[in-house]
């Protein structure tokens, strides 16, 4: 195995595991159809993400947070609709978009055979700044079985909050170095990394649909660099 000592790993799940681009704006193209409106669902639903993400970031660092990504995605949906002359959707229509699709997601395909295999040598849990409601409705949608889910809805602090890792790994009864955070995204790797993870990047080059992602280059520092869930798992020393 490349990482000796790591007992678990833990996933970010929006974007790593979950297929949100394809999600949101097949929900959006689906809501204009209604109302014959054709716009770039594509980058609206890159603005949903993008502006999501930036309430959630940190969130909880001065204060408790009062909201979750579920409000998150509901208010920022609301701005998009107004911004983008949508308002001809219904509460129906934004609750389909913000609520239904977002609890719907689908995985990458490459993820759900290799969970198993994985769980067989090390704990895999979802470590995410999505809801715990997301997180259960996806894992019922795409049948995975998570050994254990740590939104930080409950630990009071989100990432990249140093707080957030270290109480992931305290839950697990495990030090930070004996967990490796896998994720798509530098910036929450980085973070892991300095809470005293190792760290695995993993390629998802269609996370923003062709606009492609932010910042698809690892990070020189990271232990692993994977092009998908079996080159991760082959890595880690996994047969599948």
């Amino acid at each position: 195995m490349k990482l000796e000592g790591v007992k678990a790993l833990t996933f970010d799940t929006g974007g790593t595991i979950l297929d949100w681009h394809t999600g949101f704006s097949k929900a959006l193209a689906t809501a204009g159809a209604k109302y014959g409106l054709e716009k770039d669902w594509g980058s609206i639903a890159n603005e949903i993400r993008r502006r999501s993400l930036g309430r959630m970031i940190n969130l909880g660092e001065n204060s408790p947070p009062q909201y979750n990504f579920d409000d998150a995605h509901r208010v920022v949906l609301d701005e998009l609709i107004a911004e983008n002359s949508l308002d001809a959707f219904t509460l129906e229509d934004r609750y389909e978009i913000y609520w239904r699709a977002a609890h719907n997601l689908e995985t990458w395909p490459d993820f759900p055979p290799v969970l198993p295999k994985l769980r067989e040598s090390f704990i895999c849990a979802s470590f995410t700044i999505l809801s715990f409601r997301i997180i259960i409705d996806t894992a019922k949608r795409n049948n995975l079985a998570w050994d254990a889910v740590f939104s930080c809805e409950a630990i009071g602090k989100y990432k990249i909050l140093p707080e957030a890792y270290l109480t992931a790994a305290k839950w697990l009864q495990l030090k930070p170095e004996e967990c490796c955070m896998v994720t798509c995204h530098n910036f929450d790797l980085d973070a892991a990394k300095n809470a005293g993870f190792k760290t695995a990047f993993l390629r998802r080059p269609d996370e923003w649909g062709t606009a492609g992602p932010p910042d698809p280059t690892p990070n020189p520092h990271h232990d692993i660099v994977a092009d998908d869930f079996p080159d991760l798992a082959r890595q880690l020393g996994v047969n599948i």
